[in-house]
């Protein structure tokens, strides 16, 4: 339990800004054992900004709560997951094969495709977040965050690393089967306990209409993102992990748009 909480820190570490204590003896091959945990990472930051859009709905008015909390889970990661969609929107954007592509995501200036991509899930975001009734709002916040990590996860164990170095190289390892199935519970367990509360307070029907109306948004946009990974780099970096995370959080969100829309 001491080694699994110490993987536990380190993912916290490698993904946020949180204070944690100091870790001796570091080693980054320690990484690659971290990885199951990503999704509880995304679980901990969906949480915090549940709880700074509550409070924050307590004073403002629901736009702002909305930017509040969108503004906290970003200052939690340190734009981590927003810098890579950038990068990786000017790399496959701009590039015309796969050293070029690899080439730009690597240059640390802004360029249109990326701007654009950046502004363009941030505003869909902030959109069907208001848009969403306030009783579902903070949950889809929590499973929002979880499942986008594990969708970067999966990506890991799908297609090999394709640098020699950077930000993910000490998470080049292809994640083992017992790694995947512990961040496929972490994930999971929020969406599957979201459609339970939901079962709880509306019908059966409501809860399996949201599981597919969230998950299948989710799952597609995951598909396609890996097979353009897999077509243009024959890999990932860890710019396209971020970028995994951020088109499938909006997935969920407007799976889950619809879904109320439904009722």
């Amino acid at each position: 339990m001491k080694l699994q909480w110490r993987y536990f820190l380190l993912a916290v570490v490698f993904f946020t800004r949180l204070p944690v204590p100091a870790l001796a003896d570091f080693d980054e091959a320690e990484l690659n054992h971290a990885a199951r945990y990503f999704p509880l990472v995304g679980l901990l930051i969906g949480l915090i900004a549940a709880i700074v859009w509550w409070l924050a709905s307590l004073l403002f008015p629901p736009a702002i709560a909305v930017l509040a909390s969108m503004a906290a889970s970003i200052y939690l990661t340190g734009a981590f997951h927003e810098d890579g969609l950038a990068d990786s929107a000017d790399g496959l954007g701009g590039g015309m094969d796969k050293a070029a592509k690899l080439a730009i995501m690597q240059d640390s200036r802004l360029g249109s495709y990326g701007a654009i991509a950046v502004i363009g899930v941030l505003l869909f975001k902030f959109q069907a977040l208001l848009a969403l009734p306030a009783a579902v709002l903070p949950f889809a916040l929590i499973a929002a965050h979880a499942m986008s990590r594990l969708a970067a996860v999966h990506v890991m164990a799908a297609l090999p690393y394709v640098r020699a170095a950077g930000k993910s190289k000490p998470l080049a390892t292809t994640p083992t089967r017992h790694d995947l199935w512990c961040a496929s519970a972490f994930g999971l367990w929020s969406w599957i306990g979201f459609a339970g509360l939901l079962w709880l307070n509306h019908t059966a029907l409501a809860a399996l209409q949201f599981l597919l109306l969230t998950g299948l948004p989710v799952l597609l946009a995951w598909w396609w993102w890996r097979n353009l990974l897999g077509r243009h780099l024959q890999g990932y970096t860890g710019d396209t992990l971020g970028a995994m995370q951020q088109l499938t959080e909006l997935a969920f969100y407007l799976g889950l748009l619809a879904w109320s829309r439904l009722l």
